[in-house]
């Protein structure tokens, strides 16, 4: 019976499933230490300012389980993507440092994929922590948040912020590295 269930747990880790889900991570961890510029591809006027920036990511430090990813708008250095692998997918976090490097008031703020997670595109809706801290914050329309990040291998890592009324989506071109930006605030 052991045996049997040994060999049942075999085959379903190495079923195309298994496969898939590994792919956002490896094709995310590839890029390790290369840099990109992006740009703003909707239209909300909110972002007018945040389109005019020149917008840059840097995939700076990959392990096993984590890679960050800083996200450098004109000389603003504050903001960095971190994905980490959860068991029950992947986990996005957003770390944003002042320039002396101390966590700013917002920040830690993510969530987790929900299933199924075997694609390159991953859905990060809003987690308990964050949807508390947004309403302590005084931030209460962020609390449906869904972020996303989406990998078209070789061609455009992009990255995604829905909630109703609101729509952000930043594509950078992984056709064309840029040299690496100075390292963000904090590291």
């Amino acid at each position: 019976m052991l045996t049997r269930l040994a060999l049942t747990a075999a085959l379903f880790a190495a079923t195309p499933l298994a496969a898939q889900r590994s792919a956002f991570f490896d094709q995310l961890t590839a890029l390790c230490g290369k840099a990109f510029e992006g740009k703003v591809v909707t239209t909300d006027a909110a972002d007018r300012d945040f389109a005019a920036s020149r917008l840059v990511m840097h995939v700076r430090e990959c392990s096993a389980d984590s890679i960050r990813v800083p996200f450098h708008v004109g000389n603003d250095r504050s903001r960095t993507w971190v994905i980490s692998k959860v068991p029950t997918g992947y986990r996005l976090k957003h770390d944003h440092r002042h320039e002396d490097g101390s966590e700013d008031k917002v920040t830690q703020y993510g969530g987790d994929t929900v299933a199924p997670v075997a694609t390159l595109r991953q859905d990060f809706p809003s987690d308990a922590f964050s949807k508390a801290m947004f309403v302590r914050e005084g931030l209460p329309q962020s609390v449906p948040n869904v972020w996303s990040v989406e990998i078209v291998p070789g061609k455009t890592y992009a990255y995604e912020l829905n909630r109703p009324g609101r729509a952000l989506r930043v594509e950078f071109d992984l056709t064309r590295p840029v040299a690496a930006p100075p390292p963000p605030w904090g590291s």
